[in-house]
């Protein structure tokens, strides 16, 4: 398993109210959104070190959009 470092993090309250929202809709916690937006945004961007797809979860299938 990732060895994983907490932090706090400062949001306006209309973004992490919308990332709440995404995070219900995807049956995902608020923490695991958040993770894995930042995951897909790194390896989109090609800065995803060694291409690391650990804790990157999908949705359940009935769910995806893809």
């Amino acid at each position: 398993m990732a060895d994983r470092k907490p932090f706090l993090i400062r949001i306006e309250r209309d973004v992490l109210d919308a990332v709440q929202r995404w995070a219900n809709d995807d049956l995902r916690s608020l923490n695991a959104q958040i993770e894995f937006l930042l995951r897909r945004s790194l390896r989109e961007s090609g800065r995803l070190p060694g291409g690391d797809e650990t804790g990157a979860r999908r949705p359940p299938s009935r769910l995806r959009r893809d």
